[in-house]
């Protein structure tokens, strides 16, 4: 495994952009560059924000070699089976831990896309993968999401209730289980790190920092004025009726009182993980360890986010290529005109918007020049 690092040139890993103190702030990104820092791997950063609905990212390019997130079971299963970075070779027989690795792959990545698509409103999705396009574009993109997801976890309107509890239901469990079995120790298995610590530091990094804080509530008031003679209430005391969130008070003189509760977004999958501290000092522990540490010393370029994302997706590094041009394949020429099409459907939404806006300013002018007019005479 030493000889072909040496011969490779440095890995580079195209993920999506940082946010809310992350590295990268998406969480199928977030586990893969976990991993190579708990490999110890040297390995450039780049940032894709082209193709925002593209399931091959993350994906990982050194020289010709290219691992994408969509084939032969995701990077880090390639990157194993390619004997790149195996950190699983001790525990990959080990039943508990397969089915831990199972639960966090499975439970706990649909609750997070459930949250983050349709338990949560939209500023977490947004700010992680639309925050770069025009606002037309984001919203068409977002809703088109919003709906992949729906069709994969299963939610119809006739199931929707019954969907979300058993997704958080599981995610409770696994939180159990995972909690239990990690006790008062620094990993969970064999004292050294292993994918299932990458997933599951991705997991609850991701969890913490990126999805909507504690539920809180705040108050508005509504007085309303009553004619004494139309109030219907004979005695001097107050009537006090409760409507869902609002509470609404009338006394004898006609003075309507009404208070609303309202509640601030929150996400319950968030609440569900923080109720483990022992889960959250692990992470917190681990990113400290290898995650600040290395970001610290490391050489990862900070540039433009955008640089990585000017070239063809199998060659997205910024180095330039010394190896001769070779003819374009099926894929790459897919891409080249999705990209195309993505740029003018851009271009179109935005001169769509300002041509609507635009007209919206003309008639209020030519209305207040025929206002005037009509006064003047």
């Amino acid at each position: 495994m030493g000889d072909d690092r040496g011969d490779r040139e440095k890995l580079t890993l195209v993920a999506r952009k940082p946010s809310f103190g992350l590295p990268t702030a998406c969480p199928t990104c977030l586990p893969v560059y976990i991993y190579l820092r708990f490999a110890q791997i040297p390995f450039n950063l780049e940032f894709n924000t082209i193709y925002i609905d593209s399931d091959q990212i993350p994906f990982i390019e050194s020289g010709d070699y290219v691992a994408y997130n969509n084939e032969k079971g995701g990077v880090i299963q390639n990157l194993k089976e390619d004997g790149i970075a195996d950190l699983d070779s001790e525990v990959r027989g080990i039943p508990e831990w397969l089915s831990m690795r199972a639960m966090v792959e499975s439970w706990l990545a649909d609750a997070v896309m459930y949250e983050l698509w349709v338990g949560s409103d939209a500023k977490s999705a947004n700010k992680i993968y639309f925050s770069d396009l025009p606002w037309p574009i984001g919203k068409v993109l977002y809703y088109k999401q919003v709906r992949i997801v729906k069709q994969v976890l299963g939610i119809t309107s006739n199931n929707a209730e019954r969907r979300e509890e058993e997704i958080y239901s599981r995610a409770a469990l696994a939180y159990s289980a995972l909690s239990y079995k990690l006790g008062d120790q620094s990993l969970f298995f064999e004292n050294r790190p292993t994918s299932l610590d990458a997933f599951f530091v991705g997991h609850v990094l991701f969890t913490v920092h990126a999805l909507p804080p504690k539920r809180s509530s705040s108050f508005s008031f509504s007085l309303t004025m009553i004619p004494t003679h139309l109030c219907s209430i004979p005695s001097p005391r107050k009537t006090i009726r409760s409507h869902g969130d609002a509470l609404e008070i009338t006394n004898k003189n006609g003075l309507n009182l009404e208070m609303k509760a309202l509640k601030l977004e929150s996400s319950v999958l968030r609440n569900k993980l923080l109720y483990h501290a022992n889960l959250i000092h692990y992470a917190e522990n681990l990113k400290m360890r290898y995650l600040d540490a290395s970001s610290s010393s490391s050489s990862i370029p900070q540039g433009d986010p955008s640089s990585s994302s000017e070239q063809k997706p199998s060659h997205w590094s910024s180095k330039p290529k010394s190896k001769p041009k070779k003819e374009k394949t099926e894929e790459e020429k897919k891409f080249r005109r999705r990209a195309k099409y993505f740029l003018a459907t851009q271009l179109v939404a935005v001169l769509v918007f300002l041509s609507i806006f635009g007209g919206h300013d003309d008639s209020e002018v030519e209305l207040e020049d025929d206002n005037q007019g009509l006064l003047s005479d």
